[in-house]
């Protein structure tokens, strides 16, 4: 397969379409699904590496684009964490079955926890990456200057440079009022299953301790976190991509033991 191939699309009852790409194996459960980060796509090179060495293997694997990312339908502005979770929860519903393994890169580790949190007789464990849950507040809107907070109540919105493109981010209001109603790094993540975090110590865009953060937050006793000296927020080197597919073969085998 290519990334050429035309994806699959779910249709939401609301109408919107959700592209995606899956591939079904002969290997028992667990399967896998990637949820990528914020104005990225299934097309990445993390989701890229999992659908390759899921199918080597022979496992089953989605991987999709939420509503206003990618080539699903919809407006990026008007998505937010609840709707893009919603998505998460309804392509796991409507296109795997048995247990599953998600794995989320950046705000894809926030929707990852969340969609957990609702799926939890689902979810056999979780991989997450440079994970990024109520980054909303505590990255974006608690590191704005006064004149741009007064412009987002103002105008609803405010654009941010980013290093991950040519165009901006485009923050809106309802973003951030969304984003602190899914908040989890206040209170406990009453979530049992193993989970597997991976987090770059040169990360620009996400502290390393927020990994360490989620790991006492979790519920779960089988928490582990891998600081990388070198890694980057991306972790999409050769290293990294090793070391995503290395730590997702062993728990595997850790859950299906």
């Amino acid at each position: 397969m290519t990334e050429n191939n035309r994806p699959s699309i779910l249709t939401r009852h609301d109408g919107t379409a959700i592209a995606y790409h899956r591939h079904k194996g002969n290997n028992e459960a667990p399967g896998v699904v990637f949820m990528s980060g914020f104005m990225s796509d299934m097309t990445g090179t993390k989701a890229m590496a999992l659908d390759a060495w899921c199918r080597r293997h022979d496992r089953d694997f989605l991987r999709f684009d939420y509503r206003g990312h990618g080539q699903s339908s919809g407006t990026f502005t008007d998505g937010t964490i609840s709707l893009w979770a919603d998505d998460a929860v309804f392509a796991i519903e409507e296109l795997t079955s048995g247990p599953q393994i998600l794995v989320g890169s950046s705000m894809g580790g926030w929707i990852m926890l969340l969609a957990a949190l609702r799926l939890k007789d689902r979810i056999a464990g979780l991989l997450g990456l440079a994970a990024a849950p109520d980054f909303t507040e505590e990255l974006i809107h608690s590191e704005l200057r006064d004149e741009h907070r007064a412009a987002l109540e103002r105008d609803g919105f405010i654009s941010i440079p980013t290093d991950y493109g040519d165009e901006p981010y485009i923050i809106t209001r309802t973003l951030i009022e969304d984003g602190r109603a899914n908040m989890l790094l206040d209170d406990g993540i009453a979530l049992d299953m193993p989970v597997r975090l991976i987090q770059g110590l040169k990360d620009r865009d996400v502290p390393w301790k927020t990994a360490l953060r989620i790991q006492q937050n979790l519920r779960s006793d089988d928490v582990e976190v891998t600081l990388v000296k070198n890694g980057d927020h991306r972790l999409s080197e050769a290293a990294d991509l090793d070391r995503l597919t290395g730590t997702l073969e062993r728990l595997i085998a850790q859950v299906s033991a």
